[in-house]
């Protein structure tokens, strides 16, 4: 393969307009949620993915599934854990079966701010694959994502 290959191109270009619909989205709930609730999308993201956790068997994430939940290192993802237990919004406990582990929990002020949150947040991805629901380079895309979801447009 070449640099001139139709189809290394065309991936590139494929490549380019996922990472620009991606930063647009991003962009857009990132000013809204600091905005509205003082709370970085990343943040978001790590409290909505804990929210989720259950006492069930498997119901307790390790900090790597975490991690790899929210897309960050697990060092990037410890960090953030540490910011968000300092305001109050997640605890940190020994897993009672296994003194190695570590569980992290949303508290109940961190639940609250989650709940405050997502309508402010699904406002923002909704509108945000809107606008770029008009870019005919990434419309395609934006259609790509609303059939992940079923079928079901966001109401």
């Amino acid at each position: 393969m070449t640099a001139t290959d139709p189809a290394m191109t065309a991936l590139a270009h494929g490549w380019s307009a996922l990472s620009l619909l991606h930063g647009r989205i991003e962009s857009r709930v990132e000013r809204a949620l600091q905005a509205e609730h003082r709370l970085s999308a990343r943040e978001y993201s790590l409290l909505d993915v804990l929210s989720r956790q259950h006492d069930g068997e498997g119901g307790h994430l390790q900090m790597r599934q975490v991690a790899d939940s929210v897309v960050l290192s697990q060092s990037a993802t410890t960090r953030l854990v540490t910011r968000l237990e300092d305001r109050g919004l997640l605890s940190r406990y020994l897993c009672p079966t296994d003194r190695r582990g570590i569980y992290t929990d949303v508290s109940g002020d961190g639940l609250r701010l989650l709940e405050e949150a997502r309508p402010t947040h699904n406002a923002a991805l909704r509108e945000a694959l809107d606008q770029a629901a008009t870019d005919p380079v990434l419309a395609p895309l934006v259609d790509a994502v609303r059939q992940l979801q079923g079928g079901a447009q966001p109401a």
